[in-house]
């Protein structure tokens, strides 16, 4: 059974740097509203979400809603500043894929520690690392330290380690880019495949033909809060007349 629970959910940055804090969030319509101090936001308010088995979560909204920030909550990145977070199931989170990588180690070794990051077993995830090896196409440079990946290789590399563990949930954020074409062609029908066989489905999305496509329930977030909640084609209607669209 897989089960998440948000209740009386809040989520309070604290930014140390004063200037590093107005020049990263005072420019983004729609923060302004979450400044509670000089160095602190609130990026999630008052959150109540019951998600369940079967639950294919969409979730819409501006830059700066709060929509990568309920992600990183779920996946347990950030503790909520207060509230009741209940998670129970295995999380694949596919974003922020660097998250947990050696970089002085080789692709191999980086490919079983960040497998039992993700909840391997040291014998599940040895009997899944020649899979992962010969989909991220990376050859002898799985032999070569990570710190000197191009950018691409990382996200090749990350990417396949992510997507071969068998979650129950899945916190997608459609941005994922992870090399070229043919690679992508192929990490787009894993991704695929992932979303239609997890027990739940959270997925942040600006693509109003994705959100009625994979999800079954929706949320609008605004200002950290959600504004509606509701099937997918409600939302998106209501979402989209507000944006003028």
């Amino acid at each position: 059974m897989a089960i998440i629970r948000l209740n009386n959910i809040d989520l309070i940055y604290e930014i140390q740097n004063e200037r590093r804090f107005k020049d990263i969030f005072v420019p983004y319509k729609g923060f302004n509203n979450n400044l509670i101090g000089s160095n602190k936001i609130q990026a999630l308010k008052n959150l109540n979400i019951s998600i369940n088995d079967g639950d294919k979560l969409g979730i819409v909204g501006h830059n700066g809603a709060g929509k990568s920030s309920l992600l990183k909550l779920i996946a347990g990145i950030y503790p909520p500043t207060s509230g009741e977070l209940q998670v129970e199931g295995r999380i694949a989170s596919l974003f922020e894929l660097a998250t947990g990588f050696e970089m002085e180690a080789s692709g191999w070794d980086n490919i079983y520690l960040r497998g039992l990051m993700l909840g391997e077993t040291p014998k599940s995830i040895r009997a899944k690392t020649q899979g992962i090896a010969e989909f991220s196409e990376l050859g002898e440079y799985l032999n070569v330290p990570v710190k000197y990946y191009s950018s691409g290789m990382f996200m090749r590399l990350a990417f396949s380690i992510s997507t071969a563990v068998e979650p129950d949930i899945l916190l997608l954020d459609e941005v994922v880019a992870a090399g070229d074409a043919k690679f992508l062609k192929k990490a787009h029908l894993r991704m695929k495949e992932l979303m239609d066989t997890v027990k739940i489905l959270v997925f942040v999305t600006h693509s109003m033909a994705s959100l009625k496509d994979f999800c079954n329930k929706c949320i609008w977030l605004n200002n950290g809060q959600i504004q509606m909640m509701g099937t997918p084609e409600e939302v998106s209607k209501a979402y989209l007349e507000h944006q003028g669209v």
